[in-house]
């Protein structure tokens, strides 16, 4: 869960030019287990923003390291973070030009 927080963070924080704090788990589904030795991808795509907000989409895929590789997506979350200042206040979102 903490990894698919710091990829949807990356995107948040790009989009907020700066700080953000995560506000709220939307949801989080687990599809399929992740073994030791499975290669995590993770990709993840902001589905909204807000006045302050920035909700991301992340999903988790793997490719398992058997003797056939074989990819499948094992988790999808959706997740929203608030832009902050310096003292950890909400800010408002840059505009994008």
């Amino acid at each position: 869960m903490a990894q698919v927080d710091i990829a949807g963070s990356i995107s948040a924080s790009r989009r907020a030019n700066g700080r953000i704090a995560p506000v709220t788990v939307n949801s989080f589904l687990f599809k399929h287990p992740v073994f030791v030795g499975d290669l995590l991808s993770f990709y993840a795509d902001i589905v909204k923003t807000g006045n302050t907000s920035v909700t991301v989409y992340v999903e988790v895929w793997v490719q398992r390291m058997r003797l056939q590789d074989e990819v499948v997506k094992v988790t999808e979350a959706t997740l929203t973070y608030v832009a902050t200042d310096r003292d950890c206040r909400p800010r408002m979102l840059p505009s994008i030009d």
